[in-house]
């Protein structure tokens, strides 16, 4: 089952926000930081919305869709900057569920299209996304840390 996150269910997934960052390789992982940062996300949030799935009532995975803009097509974009499933549950259909949920939900909320990135390495996830009516982008990703 999906449900938005709030601060009804917030403390369950921070844990998974956690390991998520842990796979990433985050060096300063914050509970508080995390806690303040994605508290501000919501179904009402013109920022965007945190997703939770539940298997048998326990949190399993989540995602996060953030909007912004683009000047190519010049239009507002979804961002599924965050997808993570517990190792467990891999290979059920439960990210498939929560991207097509936050397609939809980004859809509703006005954006032209949902696009997201993920590491070169992370295999596991590309094999999904490989599977679905996604287009691939040969852009490469910069970060300036200053």
């Amino acid at each position: 089952m999906i449900e938005a996150v709030s601060n009804k269910n917030l403390e369950d997934v921070l844990p998974l926000i956690r390991q998520y960052q842990e796979f990433y390789k985050v060096e300063d992982i914050c509970d508080m930081r995390n806690r303040v940062f994605f508290s501000r996300f919501g179904e009402q949030s013109r920022d965007g919305c945190q997703f939770a799935y539940r298997q048998a009532g326990k949190l399993v995975a989540f995602a996060t869709v953030y909007f912004t803009y683009t000047s190519t097509i010049a239009a507002k974009v979804g961002v599924l900057n965050d997808l993570f499933t517990l190792p467990d549950f891999q290979n059920r259909g439960i990210g498939r569920e929560l991207i097509e949920h936050c397609r939809h939900y980004a859809a509703n909320r006005g954006a032209a299209r949902l696009q997201w990135m993920t590491a070169s390495d992370n295999l596991h996830a590309q094999s999904l996304y490989d599977s679905m009516s996604t287009g691939k982008s040969s852009w490469y990703f910069y970060t300036y840390t200053g």
